[in-house]
């Protein structure tokens, strides 16, 4: 069995797709759905990781702002930004790119955040919201892995699903989205992490596993129940002297061979990467739809 290889691009153009049809009824009623980002600091991954969100953001013609702030800014400089944007028509949805320095509190800037413009689905009020399966915005990348699933014939409905991570950012939320008694939904969930005892013989029985837990290649084949599906998370830079720049990137999944037994995997890049983006994209026409009381507003 070699798996089926499930391409984060070409799911999130079908996205694109659907996201353009919305965006042209916005623009009729004089409405351009805006997402801006406050970036501190010159972190060269968050700055690509902004850089490509522009250029989502110029691909579907929704206006686009960054904030750029020195990494010594004072912690109330990063809020100022925050409530500019809160009060800001022409914003519909923004984030901050984490992480944040360390003189800076991070809970505090996501606080500050109006929830109904909290693109990232971080704010508390968004994650009790998403717990009790009323959301205004889901979080992008766990968000992006359950269209993932769906959409590429993987319906989690009724699968065992183990999710190995337990970040506030993908491991807790991804599973409080599949576990929801919703279309999409409704998987039996384990959550696996550093200390949990056996974890092999737990990640061995998931009909779906998702790999969120930051270790280069930690999930191997003998740890994969044949005929599985693998949705790798991960994004580890390693050291490799063959690569023209002295290294490559790769997942927490041994993607070589955990497709020889999966049933379907994502890869690494290429998998859930795309899909956080253009999710992003998806909460901010929400967010534009909901502000210019748009009935029929794409689904979070």
């Amino acid at each position: 069995m070699v798996a089926k290889v499930i391409s984060g691009p070409e799911v999130a153009e079908e996205i694109r797709k659907e996201l353009r049809v919305k965006i042209a009824q916005l623009k009729e009623r004089g409405v351009t759905p805006g997402l801006a980002v406050v970036l501190v600091g010159e972190d060269p991954a968050s700055k690509q990781y902004v850089r490509n969100k522009e250029r989502a953001c110029e691909d579907l013609g929704l206006y686009s702002r960054t904030v750029l702030l020195p990494w010594d800014a004072p912690e109330e400089e990063v809020l100022k930004a925050v409530d500019t944007l809160n009060a800001d028509p022409a914003i519909h949805g923004f984030l901050v790119q984490l992480p944040l320095p360390n003189h800076i509190d991070e809970n505090k800037v996501i606080m500050r955040i109006d929830p109904a413009k909290d693109a990232d689905g971080f704010h508390p009020i968004n994650v009790g919201r998403m717990l009790i399966g009323d959301p205004l915005f889901l979080p992008a990348t766990p968000h992006g892995i359950q269209e993932m699933l769906v959409r590429s014939g993987n319906d989690p409905e009724g699968k065992h699903v183990v999710v190995v991570g337990r970040s506030n950012i993908v491991g807790k939320p991804v599973a409080a989205i599949l576990m929801q008694k919703k279309k999409g939904a409704n998987a039996t969930v384990t959550v696996c992490h550093s200390r949990t005892r056996d974890l092999a013989s737990l990640v061995r029985q998931g009909d779906i596993v998702v790999a969120a837990i930051g270790s280069p290649q930690f999930i191997t084949a003998d740890m994969i129940k044949p005929g599985a599906v693998v949705v790798d998370v991960g994004t580890n830079r390693v050291d490799d002297p063959t690569a023209k720049r002295g290294y490559r990137w790769v997942g927490d999944v041994d993607f070589e061979a955990v497709k020889e037994k999966a049933s379907a995997i994502t890869p690494v890049p290429g998998g859930v990467g795309p899909m956080t983006i253009v999710m992003l994209m998806k909460n901010t026409v929400i967010a534009a739809c909901r502000a210019a009381g748009i009935d029929h507003c794409p689904p979070a």
